[in-house]
């Protein structure tokens, strides 16, 4: 017989957080409406530090296993440290100290994200839910694909017109719209870049409930979406979660006919479809001499990543800021009164990772978000296989939204940042969960 660990049930979640699935999946799915998805984040954190409070007091069972909540916090506190220090001597240091303020309202909601798959039935409905959101929106930008009308954003849109008398994007910003933009509309083009993120959940799932033949489904009809949305980075991104989620299920034969078959579906829409063809000529321009050309094929990213490492020379210890970029882009700009190739206006942000973390917080950001890496990665070398089983498709969708060689979306943004921190504490807590940490503690009993 077993012997229990008294005063814990670590197996299941306690009774107060049996919702936190629900509030998760609640946050994801009102991405499209930032306000309200805001609000969501900010009452889950409330309730969180609420609930953690009368459970201490209460001496009742823990949230979290112990080294989940160390990890969730070390990774939130990788992201949050270099925010606050480069806020000292920031460009606009007002801005800055407010919007290091005010992210720390994710601490509370990640212990919460990492709660919600503590344990198999968190994993199960968060998990599962992530997978089915995936694939709704998977299938509403494929009958956009088809009519032109993404069928919930255009729900979205005519709930947001009987509120407020007006749509959530303008006619003009509609119609110069040349890519998928599905739920999120044509006024936010994120598309391909969060389905790419969040695609490991509905891969896994597919396999796990059908197979090979599930797998290549949901990759072909995912895959799809992602090249008509017209985004490079998330075809990248998407390339390396096809790569490693299909390399064990696949084998490497049949995994090279996979990509076969993208190349020549690639090469199929760029003859067919306009955007997939602008985006593929500008990329064969990677390939000249000719400096012009290659800022070409980066759509004007060469002229960013100059500024970029103009502000890391200038700012080297804590950098220009945190969303500081565009109020120092003229200083460092090398084109200086050129018409840019994303039109009027300073950069926002510097498109790629680490030139963002070190433009925005210098050496000491670098060194912080290198040490979140780091640990992130120990933890998944020292946890069992069932653990990493368990958290596969967390970790994947981490991995390839933070892969270096990619450009990127301002991960110092509201919305991106959000993002990035929650695909972090689903990563740590089904790692490290209360229920692995409960059947180590139990091996190492007598019996």
């Amino acid at each position: 017989m077993q012997n229990s660990i008294p005063g814990t049930d670590l197996q299941q979640a306690p009774a107060g957080w049996r919702w936190a699935p629900a509030w998760v999946l609640a946050f994801v799915i009102l991405w499209p409406a930032p306000g309200i998805a805001e609000g969501v984040m900010v009452l889950g954190a409330l309730a969180a530090i609420f609930k953690l409070l009368a459970a201490r007091f209460r001496g009742a069972p823990g949230l979290l296993s112990g080294p989940a909540w160390a990890l969730t916090s070390v990774l939130f506190f990788a992201y949050w440290l270099p925010e606050a220090v480069s806020s000292i001597d920031a460009v606009d240091r007002l801005r800055a100290l407010r919007e290091s303020a005010v992210d720390l309202r994710y601490l509370p909601f990640l212990w919460l994200v990492a709660s919600a798959v503590a344990d198999a039935r968190g994993r199960r409905i968060t998990f599962g839910g992530l997978a089915i959101i995936v694939g709704a929106w998977t299938v509403d930008a494929l009958l956009q694909a088809m009519t032109g009308t993404s069928p919930l954003f255009f729900g979205l849109d005519a709930i947001k017109h009987q509120i407020s008398g007006h749509g959530m994007c303008t006619d003009a910003a509609a119609a110069s719209v040349d890519r998928l933009s599905g739920f999120l509309g044509p006024c936010n083009l994120k598309l391909g870049q969060i389905i790419a993120s969040l695609s490991p959940f509905a891969l896994i799932a597919a396999a796990k409930r059908w197979g090979i033949v599930g797998w290549c489904v949901a990759a072909a009809l995912v895959g799809a979406v992602i090249l008509l949305s017209g985004t490079r980075a998330a075809w990248i991104s998407y390339s390396l979660v096809l790569l490693w989620s299909g390399w064990g299920l696949l084998g490497w034969k049949r995994l090279l006919a996979v990509f076969a078959f993208g190349a020549i579906s690639i090469a199929a829409l760029g003859v067919f479809v306009p955007q997939v063809q602008e985006r593929l000529v500008r990329s064969t321009h990677l390939l000249a001499a000719n400096e012009s050309d290659v800022d070409n094929a980066l759509s004007g990213r060469g002229r960013i990543w100059s500024a970029a490492w103009c502000m890391y020379r200038t700012h080297p210890i804590n950098g220009v800021g945190a969303r500081g970029f565009r109020d120092a882009f003229n200083d460092c700009d090398p084109e200086r009164g050129q018409l840019a190739a994303w039109g009027e206006g300073p950069a926002l942000h510097a498109h790629q990772l680490l030139l963002e973390v070190g433009s925005e917080t210098g050496t000491f950001g670098l060194l912080m978000w290198f040490a979140g890496v780091a640990l992130g990665w120990r933890a998944w070398r020292y946890s069992d296989a069932n653990a990493r089983e368990n958290a596969r498709a967390a970790m994947l969708a981490l991995a390839v939204t933070v892969f270096p060689f990619n450009t990127h979306l301002a991960f110092y943004s509201t919305f991106w940042g959000g993002v990035t921190l929650l695909l972090a504490a689903l990563f740590a807590g089904s790692l490290l969960a209360r229920d692995a940490e409960a059947a180590a503690v139990t091996a190492s009993k007598p019996t």
